[in-house]
């Protein structure tokens, strides 16, 4: 029997942290707003790849807290929340990249991992700041509707990398695919044009995600299982070592790129239980990361991020199963 999706909700946002209670009703924290302006210009600043590596950074210090008994407070307003979270410093920097190529500044829209403050110019960073803010705007307010159905912080990371790419973007939305004989030959993916070069094999995405969803699948057990109130900690545990391991990407080893194989499958481990069906949740998260890297990713002039579209989506089918499974 599957578990209540709301044990997967509370790390990604949906218990919306930076709402607060004035006279009994809830209200914007524009505090938190303003700090997200700050955060999305932070990111552009860094560069959204070394955003990213941070909000995994602070997200494993935040789990460490709240196993510790210090509460979700440095997770939810730190690794997730207007500083770090993933719809703010990471979707501020792929604004603020597009934005610069668009102006000639920067010559690869897709290039996540150049720090804009580099650039000298401050429209990349006012590009990124205008974009965390709106990132976190959407979140704050869509977060508890979508709640149990899908993740608000990658739909969201999805839905701005598709808006800085029709504003700045020169190739339209699903960019400009190569001119090959046939459907198969341009769906296929070189090492010249793949988003993760080794890692663009179907098999290898496959293997990747069964390793990865396998171990991000057996912490989120073992935490759970240690105490049942840790649950909303334990799910993005693998999540937050895969967004670290990312650093040796910024220094050029080519490790895989594995957060949307390590949070799908600890969502699905932790409604279902089951260590087996987070490995094999893991595996089509690989699968399925490399198709958006093909169809989206790769033809296109900015970032639109494969491992967002996957985790968004593949949350939406673990959510629908659990609650088609828990209806009968």
């Amino acid at each position: 029997m599957l578990r209540s999706r709301a044990d997967c909700d509370s790390f990604r946002g949906e218990t919306q942290p930076n709402m607060h209670k004035r006279n009994g009703a809830e209200a914007m924290d524009w505090t938190s707003l303003l700090a997200a302006l700050g955060g999305g210009a932070f990111g552009a600043a860094i560069g959204a790849l070394a955003a990213f590596i941070f909000c995994g950074v602070a997200l494993l210090v935040g789990i460490a807290i709240a196993l510790g008994g210090g509460g979700t407070t440095f997770v939810d307003a730190v690794a997730l929340g207007p500083f770090f979270g993933p719809h703010v410093a990471f979707a501020g920097g792929v604004a603020g990249a597009a934005y610069a190529a668009r102006r000639n500044q920067l010559a690869d829209g897709k290039d996540i991992g150049f720090a804009l403050a580099e650039i000298g110019k401050p429209g990349p960073l006012i590009v990124g700041g205008v974009f965390g803010a709106a990132g976190y705007l959407v979140v704050d307010l869509l977060g508890p509707t979508l709640a149990g159905r899908t993740d608000s912080i990658a739909l969201t990371v999805v839905a701005l990398g598709v808006i800085s790419r029709m504003a700045f973007g020169r190739k339209g939305l699903f960019g400009s695919w190569p001119r090959r004989p046939s459907l198969r030959q341009r769906f296929a993916s070189t090492a010249e044009e793949a988003w993760v070069p080794h890692q663009r094999h179907w098999s290898q995405a496959a293997t990747l995600g069964v390793i990865a969803g396998l171990l991000a699948s057996y912490a989120t057990l073992e935490i759970s299982a240690s105490n049942p109130d840790l649950e909303s900690v334990a799910v993005p545990t693998g999540f937050a070592v895969s967004a670290v391991s990312l650093v040796f990407a910024a220094i050029g080893i080519g490790v895989p790129v594995t957060h949307h194989m390590t949070l799908t499958s600890a969502v699905a481990a932790s409604a279902s239980g089951n260590l087996v069906i987070g490995g094999l949740v893991g595996a089509v998260a690989g699968v399925l990361g490399e198709f958006f890297a093909r169809a989206v990713q790769n033809p296109g002039d900015t970032h639109i991020d494969p491992p967002a579209n996957t985790i968004w989506s593949l949350t939406a089918v673990v959510f629908g199963v659990d609650a088609l499974v828990t209806g009968l």
